[in-house]
């Protein structure tokens, strides 16, 4: 039974849910321009956290295929046959509708709106469509990724405004460089079940490349915050301090890729975990800012 239950929690992705959340609670402080009400912030999470497991849970039935074969993967639940498809399938459907009841019921429809839209973009968008296809699948497909920041808003404020849309734009930069750093780790992986990653079908300074564009795009929209936000200066200074650190990271990855394609020399799980730090220290500046400029 604990193995069980440990296969269907690892179905909806914990860690991936974690940063979803991180993109979420802090942009609830911002709206309300200190501490939320607790109550509001339980079911945001908590319905947020169903939200993406759903999601999770439908990418998971859906790749099970190529998640057999890839040695990142072939450990989760599906490929083990610990829980049949059939099985996972509604499991899925049944954390998609409590999702969407609780967030309807004790956040606001909007909210709820948003989520949904988040999940169908995930599976269909994403999972179904792009995965396969395109190198610009993790590009357009990480989309749905962005959504808790405007989830976050609107469970405050009731509707969406510019502050939400800036930091829906960061999460969107930010996703490029973070998957792609973690798909040249294991591009073997996606190149023998024929998915055509960036880091498949380009080499590694192209990879590289593409990285320090998007980077350096992302750290410049999370500056953008600070005069349509109004601010106070603590989060540009947090935001400059931070993308500078970024930067600086995926240059060197990009250096280190010119001219080869070992992987022990790129080591392109540095700017991986580079950029989980990124985006958890600019939402925790997020967060912290109204309440010290009150």
């Amino acid at each position: 039974m604990k193995d069980v239950v440990a296969a269907y929690v690892g179905l909806t992705k914990p860690r991936v849910i974690e940063l979803l959340l991180l993109t979420t609670v802090p942009v609830m402080f911002y709206a309300a321009r200190g501490v939320p009400d607790l109550g509001l912030v339980v079911a945001t999470v908590v319905g947020g956290t169903f939200s993406a497991g759903s999601a999770s849970v439908f990418n998971c039935v859906y790749d099970r295929d190529i998640d057999e074969q890839m040695r990142r993967t072939r450990r989760r639940a599906l490929p083990r046959h610990i829980v049949t498809a059939r099985s996972a399938l509604v499991f899925g459907f049944v954390l998609g509708i409590l999702s969407t009841v609780i967030l309807y019921l004790w956040v606001n429809p909007l909210s709820a709106l948003l989520s949904v839209t988040a999940i169908a973009f995930y599976v269909f968008g994403y999972t179904m469509l792009l995965k396969r296809r395109t190198t610009q699948n993790i590009v357009w497909g990480g989309i749905a990724g962005c959504f808790p920041t405007l989830i976050g808003w609107t469970a405050v404020t009731e509707s969406l405004s510019w502050t939400p849309v800036v930091l829906f734009m960061v999460v969107f930069f930010w996703t490029p460089p973070h998957t792609w750093a973690l798909a040249l780790r294991y591009r073997e992986d996606y190149a023998n079940v024929d998915v055509p990653m960036l880091p498949v079908v380009k080499p590694a300074a192209e990879v590289g490349r593409q990285i320090v564009l998007y980077s350096w795009v992302m750290v410049a929209t999370s500056l953008v915050l600070w005069p349509v936000a109004d601010t106070s200066l603590f989060y540009p200074l947090a935001a400059a301090a931070l993308g500078a650190v970024f930067l600086v990271q995926a240059h060197r990855m990009w250096a280190r890729a010119r001219g080869t394609e070992s992987l022990s020399v790129i080591q392109p799980m540095q700017l991986f975990h580079t950029s989980n730090l990124y985006l958890s220290l600019l939402f925790v500046a997020v967060a912290i800012d109204p309440l010290i400029s009150r």
